[in-house]
């Protein structure tokens, strides 16, 4: 069955046999249950049920309480259930796959199953347009909130019931597509940590390379480097970050958080390291390989390593958990915490180094994993993209699915 006729609805139009509901009508809201934090237990016992909060919806924790069953047993919430946080800075979040009984700063939403199919009201509940309304609509300022009133009177389109089960199934196709895929980056990532705890510490060789790895401090292959924007030369303000390394500063924040005056900026030259001397021990460190000089705050520390070395790999060195680790236990060793892991400190850290072919071939082997995970995450967005795509054209009915009678 195809429809193509349309009907009006405001600035756009819907199929005519589509309906135009208010959420509230189809649908019933119950909150979850207030437990006093000393009933609630950190591991489970007989006669306990999980017990829910936001945390476990909104970053799918595993740190779960666990309170007696006869405590909320009528506000049990099943794995497909849809629930939606109520209070606080995720207010307006739609979360479902989970069971167990559900606190108070969230509400279950139960569709009337005559008129409503609930896989197909998550998807109408996750869409942009809903997002949007319920952001819109929250009240109460420091600490945002919604209403049930509020999330009643959001208007939904409504196709008859097979075509709602249709849609949905679509829209679950696309989302196991994207839910295989980032598992597989999950293995992937694991696999990427596993090759580095042993590739860098030569645990696991690489075939055709044996012999002892050198122990050397990091002062014995590299020096600091301190060049002033003396000439106030306009160049790229880079920042570092814990994760990406250098990046443009503009880009990355968005907006300018570096002084007007960068006169007394250092220069990061092409194919230099700089870290944030305050912040090292969060892995704040980066390679220098975009521009053939830039600007880096003058808390920062910069220098450069010679020739025995393979620049790629004693990036993936001195960003490795071993080498953060350091810097950590050195900072909180220091007398002045103020001025962080400066070159002295840091230079005197002792590493194990591999001949430069071994380094080199290391690196290969570790571009190569990151190469995999960078064309795994690209899939993702793109995935995501496509659904995003589906939902605004099956959820409006601009395009239309065969149902079979």
């Amino acid at each position: 069955m195809e429809n193509n006729t349309t009907k009006p609805f405001f600035n756009t139009t819907i199929p005519s046999d589509w309906e135009v509901k208010i959420l509230g009508e189809v649908t019933k809201f119950s909150q979850g249950v207030q437990v006093d934090l000393e009933k609630q237990l950190t591991e489970w016992q007989p006669g306990y049920l999980k017990f829910l909060r936001i945390e476990n919806y909104t970053q799918s924790s595993n740190d779960y309480r666990y309170i007696p069953g006869q405590a909320g047993r009528d506000k049990y919430i099943n794995i497909d259930d849809i629930v939606i946080v109520r209070y606080g800075a995720t207010a307006g979040f739609i979360g479902s796959g989970q069971e167990g009984i559900l606190a108070n700063n969230l509400f279950k939403v139960e569709p009337n199953k005559k008129v409503l199919d609930k896989r197909f009201l998550l998807f109408l509940l996750t869409d942009f347009k809903a997002y949007k309304y319920f952001q819109n609509a929250m009240f109460g300022g420091a600490m945002p909130a919604l209403s049930f009133d509020i999330v009643g009177s959001y208007k939904i389109f409504l196709p008859p019931l097979p075509e709602q089960r249709a849609i949905a199934h679509i829209l679950g196709l696309m989302d196991s597509a994207i839910t295989q895929n980032n598992q597989l980056i999950a293995q992937k990532e694991l696999r990427k940590k596993w090759l580095m705890q042993n590739l860098l510490t030569g645990k696991k060789r690489l075939k055709g390379f044996g012999g002892e790895w050198k122990e050397i401090h990091i002062k014995d292959v590299s020096k600091e480097v301190s060049i002033r924007n003396k000439t106030d030369k306009q160049l790229t303000v880079l920042s570092c970050t814990k994760y990406d390394g250098l990046v443009e500063s503009l880009e990355y924040w968005g907006r300018k958080i570096f002084a007007d005056d960068i006169s007394t900026y250092k220069v990061v030259p092409k194919n230099h390291f700089a870290y944030a001397t305050n912040h090292i021990e969060e892995g704040s460190i980066g390679y220098q390989d975009s521009f053939d000089e830039a600007l880096i705050s003058p808390m920062y520390t910069v220098f450069k390593t010679d020739s025995s070395i393979n620049d790629l790999y004693f990036y993936k060195l001195l960003k490795s958990h071993m080498l953060i680790y350091q810097y950590q236990n050195r900072m909180e060793g220091s007398i002045d915490r103020r001025g962080g892991l400066r070159w002295d400190a840091f230079s005197i850290i002792k590493i194990h180094i591999p001949s430069f072919e071994e380094q080199t071939a290391i690196t290969q082997v570790l571009q190569a994993a990151d190469k995999e995970i960078q064309l795994l995450k690209a899939k993702t967005d793109k995935l995501r993209e496509q659904k995003k795509g589906m939902m605004q054209v099956l959820l409006t009915g601009k395009k239309r699915l065969k149902i079979n009678e």
